[in-house]
């Protein structure tokens, strides 16, 4: 017997049908992702800024990058603008975030002391609108052998 595309569409969605109606809409369990071979760092330091005057963000682009990318204590470094995704839930109220990776709350301290740290502070926190910091624990379940519960 041939098969003709009019009638394979049909069967196929039949098919497809009856496979999902088996499946009772259950999730399988699989294993949890493993690990990356060179995990992130397990803090993250997270700082959303808001410029006085927005024409100084390369400036202070320059400087971030310069003045703490460069602190030995940092693993993760990042700095830039808000990528404008057209998507509503994500906000775009800052001029410039940086984000930095450490691998432990001691070398987060170090940073926070550090002579550039406190420059960088000391020449731009006058010239801000608005500062948000978050910094996170990142706890990967499979990083210390927890599997899905």
């Amino acid at each position: 017997m041939k098969i003709t595309s009019r009638l394979l569409t049909p069967i196929l969605a039949t098919a497809l049908l009856t496979l999902a109606a088996c499946s009772g809409g259950q999730r399988t369990s699989r294993p949890p992702v493993p690990p990356p071979a060179d995990p992130p760092a397990l803090i993250g330091h997270i700082v959303f800024i808001e410029l006085a005057s927005p024409s100084d963000f390369h400036e202070i682009l320059h400087d971030a990058d310069w003045m703490l990318g460069t602190i030995p204590t940092v693993s993760t470094f990042a700095a830039g603008k808000h990528l404008d995704t057209g998507r509503s839930t994500v906000r775009g109220d800052y001029d410039l975030a940086i984000y930095q990776g450490f691998e432990n709350e001691a070398d987060l301290n170090m940073y926070v002391v550090h002579s550039s740290h406190v420059d960088f502070v000391n020449k731009w926190k006058p010239r801000l609108k608005a500062l948000r910091v978050y910094d996170m624990l990142d706890w990967p379940t499979t990083r210390y052998g927890v599997g899905p519960r």
